[in-house]
């Protein structure tokens, strides 16, 4: 049964991994593709998770927190960014 649950959440995490590719891709604007790539770490950021939570470790945990650091920072320098242009 946990196989089966193991399979169907690895579907879904890549299901959003490239939903948000596709948008960053083909995202009309920079605001497009700033959060179809938050949204992109944030998935691999909870397939490590739910990896660890199955196999229970805490191995990747660190990694977990640079991502998400990075994640914070290229959010807000961004925002920083676009204010001072004025255009979006």
């Amino acid at each position: 049964m946990m196989e089966i649950v193991v399979i169907v959440a690895g579907v879904l995490f890549g299901a959003g991994a490239l939903c948000a590719v596709y948008r960053i891709i083909r995202g009309p604007t920079v605001l497009d593709r700033v959060v179809a790539s938050d949204v992109l770490v944030a998935t691999v950021i909870c397939a490590l998770g739910a990896e660890m939570a199955v196999d229970r470790h805490t191995d990747n945990l660190p990694v977990l927190l640079a991502l998400a650091l990075f994640a914070v920072l290229g959010s807000l320098s961004v925002a920083r960014f676009l204010t001072g242009r004025g255009d979006s």
